[in-house]
């Protein structure tokens, strides 16, 4: 099923034959390991093919782990995960503590670094993807994550990047899967079922409403 997302390059996804154009920003919403793995093994083996950049930050499970899991299921395309020019494994501190702790802020500056270096030699589309479940593990402050999830909302669009926030149900309150339902366009369900979110709040009121320092400047 293809989603037209946006006016930018149209592309597949890699999982349950979805396609959509680059600049999207979804939240991957799973129970099992075979559920996160339907969603994520195949959405960097297709960056792999279209020769993408990613970056995957693994914090549920060892980066070792998501390379055997990849490698048996894609092993066509498993060297392509020790090659850092198309490659980025990052860790919970690196990617979201660049300044020694979590700010929304911080972390803008952190992707947008990373952005204009994967730039530097040729146009490139990045897809990202990081285990949320670390925000319960440092017992970050949930309003200020969220307000990371809606300012995404700013910095997606009209760049050639694919994010997948994923978030474990079993682990997650409800609150706040329903805070992450209105800071993602788009979510991703049963091992790969996309729907365009009913509950999305544009960043603009979502920040106004829950997070007024952080609204866009």
């Amino acid at each position: 099923m293809y989603f037209n997302t946006s006016k930018q390059e149209k592309v597949e996804l890699g999982f349950a034959g979805h396609q959509c154009n680059n600049g999207m920003h979804m939240a991957g919403l799973y129970e099992t390991e075979e559920e996160r793995d339907n969603i994520i093994l195949g959405f960097f083996n297709q960056g792999f093919v279209n020769g993408d950049i990613n970056l995957y930050c693994p914090t549920e499970r060892t980066k070792e782990d998501f390379i055997e899991k990849f490698s048996l299921r894609h092993p066509h395309t498993k060297d392509c995960l020790h090659d850092p020019n198309i490659c980025s494994f990052s860790t919970t501190e690196e990617l979201y503590y660049p300044e020694g702790k979590f700010l929304p802020w911080a972390v803008d500056r952190s992707l947008n670094a990373f952005w204009e270096e994967s730039q530097k030699n040729r146009k490139v589309a990045v897809r990202a993807s990081a285990e949320m479940i670390w925000a319960l593990d440092k017992n970050v402050d949930k309003t200020k994550l969220m307000a990371y999830e809606s300012r995404l909302n700013y910095f997606i669009p009209g760049k050639a990047w694919i994010s997948i926030c994923l978030y474990n149900l079993t682990r997650f309150s409800g609150a706040t899967i329903l805070q992450v339902l209105q800071t993602h366009p788009y979510t991703i369900i049963q091992s790969g079922v996309i729907t365009k979110n009913p509950y999305f709040i544009n960043p603009d009121i979502w920040l106004k409403e829950n997070a007024p320092e952080y609204l866009n400047k």
